[in-house]
């Protein structure tokens, strides 16, 4: 009995070996990131009154936004939101597609909130979310989305505020 257990122990010392050299040929992953500001405008925007509460809205929005990252790259980006939302504060979710010079995307899903004036007008919004996709370079890519963005006044004949922000990418790419 007393050879049993000793058989059992050193099968599992010699596996736990074996597992922990095997481990050391694994590439490690980094976390790259791509910090960016961007100035962002409406191209179209639909509001619906819900009628329950004074300014209350669900309001569905086209952006797009000229990004310049801190590494020098460029890229434009289209933006698709809805917000429910009491005089331009509340809930809102969030798809952007990242369209980079070589023609590679990344694209997010993001959430977040959006404080407003009293006459309804966006001021901020804060979002986190997700990168769902990337081509090109980017193919594979995993990771998350933060961004702030802040909101001018709005000026006569804008269907929506002109914003300026920034944001970070943490993202992993396969190995190639």
């Amino acid at each position: 009995m007393v050879m049993k257990k000793s058989i059992n122990i050193w099968g599992f010392v010699a596996l736990t070996v074996i597992w922990a050299w095997l481990l050391g040929f694994a590439t490690p992953v980094n976390a790259e990131t791509l910090k960016y500001k961007g100035y962002t405008y409406v191209v179209k925007v639909e509001r619906a009154l819900i009628g329950d509460v004074e300014g209350h809205s669900m309001v569905f929005t086209v952006r797009r936004i000229i990004v310049v990252f801190e590494n020098g790259d460029t890229a434009t980006a289209f933006s698709v939101s809805t917000n429910d939302g009491i005089k331009g504060s509340g809930q809102f979710l969030n798809y952007m597609t990242f369209t980079f010079g070589d023609g590679s995307t990344i694209i997010t899903k993001t959430q977040g909130t959006t404080g407003g004036t009293a006459v309804g007008v966006y001021q901020s919004a804060g979002l986190t979310g997700e990168i769902i996709k990337g081509t090109g370079r980017f193919e594979g890519i995993k990771g998350t989305a933060t961004a702030t963005y802040k909101f001018f006044p709005l000026e006569k004949g804008e269907d929506g505020p002109k914003g300026i922000g920034e944001g970070i990418l943490t993202f992993t790419l396969p190995s190639k």
